[in-house]
């Protein structure tokens, strides 16, 4: 049921109304737009300079430039063609995607899903936060200005408050910045592409490198977690808004193309450079906005457009994140509103940020463990998810997605033992990141299947595909018997 009354169809509430929607199904009359308007949000979602910098953890498979691009492209455009699917439900439910989860796996069940949702969306509000942070106080130390711990601390209280803002507005708001974010941004990329061109060594890019499959699958799967996949548990957050006669195919494209242009563009970039400059690897994983920030003419004029686009990226993907983290609180039965709920969120992603920018001793190691840890479930999820929705005909029963006596049940077995599943097989074949201990115990199928330390498949963190194949497959094979008595 609605927390609002249905809109007049031919009003438009203003973007500064705070959205009182929650994780309710959209009335109809609120139904708008079309699948055209999806583009924006996606490619804003990506649209951030500290992009060019996952470059830095991809060249570290040892391929050369061609190979490793290739396999990067391949890796962002099937990642959100992952979150096209996912979009299809939101037009079929006009629900939440994490309130739509529980027709697969349960009322109670769905718990599990959205508590790795949550961690998910918190680490990339914390990755956002921290990244504009950094990028602030490097430009102001570049130019000679005020910097250190003081001003560090007021431009984190800045830049958490313009996502905790955007983000509690709401959709409206998000998206209606996120078009002008877009415009403005695509602009400042390419003006920062063409001022550090001149870095790229084109007679580099020929030289031929070491290709496996298995450092292939590696560049794969680190560039689907590091961009689309992370964004399948929000991708029926906005597809909710659009009326139930919006052609599904529309909706995957757009918001795979939407999802894919910027990341495909500033990581070949960012693979130009790295591979020009070997030493530009290290830099990136020590500090990726200050490694940037140094490509770049010391002037004002420079460098703080610079800071503006890179500021205007990462809090509108920041915005994006927190208003979908506010939605999953909320269906882990918060009893709030959505507002609320964001506000809530807010003040976790502040102490996470704390913590990253002031305690944690590097930003590259923390953040591959935390893509890779989070990434197998993740995709567990999503390949139940996408099974189960794509086994269902008519359009989700949007009443019983509230009600555990209803037909969609208090625990969906077939999807959670099959996320389970994968998610337990998928963490014995990734590697951890050997600066985080409590992950040292990942990688434990490899061991008992007595492959060598300096094989190249312990990198290659081809559990999350294994992953993604389980919680699909299990779904389907054993999740059919159930959807039909649901339908019947």
């Amino acid at each position: 049921m609605s927390t609002s009354s249905p809109a007049p169809t031919t009003h438009t509430p203003s973007a500064l109304q705070v959205e009182a929607n929650g994780i309710n199904i959209i009335p109809e009359g609120e139904r708008h737009g079309t699948p055209r308007s999806l583009f924006w949000p996606w490619a804003t979602a990506s649209l951030s300079i500290f992009n060019i910098s996952i470059a830095g953890l991809l060249v570290t498979f040892g391929m050369g430039f061609g190979p490793t691009a290739l396999a990067a492209i391949l890796g962002i455009t099937a990642s959100f063609f992952l979150v096209g699917q996912v979009s299809l439900a939101g037009k079929r439910a006009s629900a939440p995607t994490l309130v739509i989860s529980r027709a697969a796996f349960g009322i109670r069940g769905n718990a599990v899903p959205t508590l790795i949702s949550y961690l998910t969306l918190v680490g990339w509000e914390i990755v956002v936060v921290g990244t504009t942070v950094m990028a602030a106080t490097t430009v102001f130390s570049r130019l000679g200005w005020a910097h250190g711990a003081a001003v560090e601390a007021v431009v984190f209280v800045l830049v958490v408050l313009v996502v905790v803002a955007a983000g509690v507005y709401g959709f409206r708001l998000v998206t209606r910045f996120q078009t002008l974010v877009t415009i403005a941004c695509t602009s400042m990329t390419l003006a920062f592409i063409a001022l550090t061109l001149g870095n790229v060594n084109w007679a580099s890019l020929s030289q031929p490198g070491e290709v496996s499959p298995a450092a292939f699958i590696g560049v794969v799967v680190v560039a689907a977690a590091a961009f689309g996949l992370g964004w399948t548990n929000s991708g029926a957050d906005y597809s909710r808004y659009l009326p139930r006669a919006s052609s599904g195919r529309a909706i995957v494209a757009w918001t795979t193309f939407g999802g894919s242009l910027v990341p495909i563009v500033l990581v070949v970039y960012g693979l130009m450079l790295v591979t020009s400059n070997p030493n530009l690897t290290g830099e990136l994983s020590d500090n990726p906005i200050g490694a940037l920030v140094d490509l770049l003419p010391t002037s004002a004029l420079i460098l703080l457009p610079f800071l503006l686009i890179l500021s205007l990226g990462t809090t509108g993907g920041g915005a994006m994140n927190l208003y979908s983290s506010g939605l999953t609180l909320l269906t882990l039965g918060l009893r709030v509103s959505r507002a609320v709920a964001a506000s809530i969120d807010g003040v976790l992603m502040t102490l996470g940020s704390v913590y990253l920018l002031w305690f944690a001793g590097s930003f590259f190691g923390p953040f591959e463990g935390f893509l890779i840890f989070l990434g197998v479930p993740l995709a567990a999820w999503a390949g139940a998810f996408i099974a189960d929705a794509v086994s269902r005909r008519p359009d989700y029963a949007g009443n019983d997605l509230f009600d555990v006596t209803g037909r969609y049940g208090s625990i969906g077995w077939p999807a959670l033992g099959s996320m389970i599943a994968g998610t337990m097989i998928g963490w014995g074949l990734v590697s951890a990141d050997t600066s985080a201990f409590i992950l040292a115990w990942q990688g434990f199928l490899f061991d008992a299947l007595n492959v060598p330390a300096q094989s190249t498949w312990r990198a290659s963190d081809i559990g999350v595909i294994v992953a993604l194949l389980i919680g699909s497959a299990g779904t389907l094979l054993i999740g059919r018997a159930r959807i039909a008595r649901q339908e019947s």
